[in-house]
């Protein structure tokens, strides 16, 4: 039983995961940091606000709608994306193609088509007659 968890701990799969897990939420709060201190700063400025969450808020009866909270979310989801395949994904693309590029080929068989496989049928009824 202990050697069977020993080897999913580790298969490379759930080690690159727990990597990857463990990166991308140190990246995660990398992105958020510059979208939260230079990105929305920026927004707010435009629309003189002191925070982005507080563009285009309005009140009625008593509830507070903020379109701002929903624009800084989408700024943050944006943002982390965005870092997310040109700084990842792209490159690790370009890596796999590279890669691939310079593998050798593989000369796979040529399946016959349908005229010859019907002139070897014909040709071996042929032969049995």
């Amino acid at each position: 039983m202990i050697k069977g968890f020993k080897d999913f701990i580790m298969r490379g799969n759930v080690v690159d995961l727990a990597v990857a897990v463990v990166i991308g939420a140190a990246f995660g709060s990398l992105v958020t940091s510059i979208v939260d201190g230079i990105i929305n700063p920026l927004v707010a400025a435009i629309f003189g606000k002191n925070d982005i969450s507080g563009v285009l808020s309005f009140t009625i009866n008593e509830s507070t709608f903020s379109i701002g909270l929903i624009l800084q979310a989408l700024l943050n989801f944006l943002a982390v994306a965005a870092a997310v395949y040109f700084l990842i994904v792209s490159p690790l693309n370009a890596l796999a193609a590279r890669r691939k590029k310079d593998e050798p080929a593989v000369d796979e068989p040529v399946a016959p088509t349908e005229v010859e496989l019907l002139a070897e049928i014909r040709d071996a009824l042929r032969d049995r007659a």
